[in-house]
């Protein structure tokens, strides 16, 4: 699955990925992280990466990749969620929720100026630790 989103997309986005999810012959647990996941990372593109991106899934016999990118400022705190969020603040979850969701969470910027940034969720489908350098085919 490869598609492009903005904010009017998101809920197609989701019905998209919700309806794609079953394909992938991992355990409904999984689909359940992996919807959770990605519309945590999609909802972070749109109000804090320049309003749109993409939206790439795929998987391997080991592990389930859903990468986000996006246009926006960049990420300047590649371990941004590895802690849990101050209860008293209303934002500030959803990477938080990812990382406790899936495996391994890859945060880069795509140009030396820090503009754009990509996320790659990673969730072992095998109860191993998931490779960190799984690109698409």
């Amino acid at each position: 699955m490869d598609e492009p989103f903005d904010v009017d997309g998101l809920y197609a986005l989701r019905a998209t990925l919700a309806a794609h999810a079953p394909r992938l012959d991992v355990p409904q647990e999984k689909v359940e992280h992996l919807l959770i996941v990605a519309s945590e990372l999609a909802t972070n593109a749109i109000r804090h990466g320049g309003g749109s991106g993409r939206l790439r899934l795929w998987r391997d016999a080991t592990t389930l990749y859903c990468r986000v990118s996006d246009e926006g400022p960049g990420i300047t705190d590649p371990s941004v969620g590895s802690m849990p969020p101050d209860r008293l603040r209303t934002s500030g979850r959803g990477l938080w929720i990812c990382r406790q969701l899936c495996d391994d969470l890859i945060i880069t910027n795509a140009d030396q100026d820090g503009h754009g940034a990509t996320v790659t969720a990673l969730i072992s489908l095998d109860g191993q630790p998931s490779p960190r350098n799984g690109d698409p085919p």
